[in-house]
């Protein structure tokens, strides 16, 4: 299962990340030997390869919490 985060888009030669706020609160962290916090988060590679090449105009960024 995954939940859908937030989306990528190219905007003006850049890649732009939109994450909505409610679904990152409610996402699963995990937490390094150094105590340090991190959301882990995934992104296809060939969806993001078709926006950047402009084959497609926006792919998604979700966290599967089966991988948790």
């Amino acid at each position: 299962m995954s939940q859908l985060v937030g989306y990528v888009r190219r905007s003006n030669g850049t890649v732009k990340l939109s994450i909505n706020v409610d679904a990152f609160k409610e996402c699963e962290p995990y937490i390094t030997s150094d105590g340090q916090s991190y959301v882990p988060l995934v992104i296809s590679i060939s969806a993001l390869n078709n926006v950047i090449n402009g084959e497609r105009a926006v792919t998604t960024i979700s966290q599967k919490q089966d991988d948790l």
